[in-house]
């Protein structure tokens, strides 16, 4: 349900730019929030003080799914604790990218982060859209006593229209990325 929805908003959204813009799409969800932990199974692999699996270690079998386009990448060097890394599972290519080329690009944009020298956990544009997600809030937050807050139970386009008109972006704001 999530993919289609998405995928459809980004499609009319290449088409409000320009008629003919139809580019290919690669979308690809990365997940945070699991239990996986990986280890080097030889000692000298171990990176740092808490010897976790050096930056850039990918995995994609054994432990994925078999059929599936998914893997996990520990693309940021452990300075605390165990490393964590972040599950990728590619959900639709319009671009016939093999694995090896969806795993270098992900790796490749955790190094792409403004606000950090280092690679970071997910890429960066995910990491901005949590930015844009939580100042998006604030926005409504700031406007909520011109909003009737009876609008955001609904789950129709009027909800999505009352949240539009209460995150207003000053002119000169727009073209910027202020939130990073």
């Amino acid at each position: 349900h999530v993919l289609q929805h998405e995928l459809t908003a980004i499609r009319e959204a290449c088409i409000k730019l320009e008629p003919d813009y139809k580019p290919g799409i690669t979308f690809i969800v990365v997940q945070k929030r699991h239990h996986t932990r990986l280890f080097c199974a030889d000692p000298r692999d171990q990176s740092g003080r808490s010897g976790n699996v050096p930056a850039g270690t990918t995995v994609d079998s054994n432990i994925t799914h078999p059929t599936e386009n998914d893997f996990y990448l520990c693309s940021h060097q452990g300075i605390q604790g165990t490393s964590r890394p972040s599950y990728y599972r590619c959900l639709w290519d319009d671009n016939n990218l093999t694995a090896d080329e969806i795993q270098t690009l992900t790796y490749q944009l955790c190094h792409t982060y403004a606000r950090c020298t280092r690679s970071v956990s997910i890429p960066a544009p995910a990491y901005y859209a949590h930015l844009v997600a939580i100042r998006a809030r604030y926005h409504i937050i700031d406007k909520e006593h011109d909003i009737d807050t009876n609008t955001f139970d609904n789950c129709d386009d009027t909800r999505f229209l009352s949240i539009e008109k209460a995150v207003q972006v000053h002119q000169y704001s727009k073209s910027v990325m202020y939130f990073a």
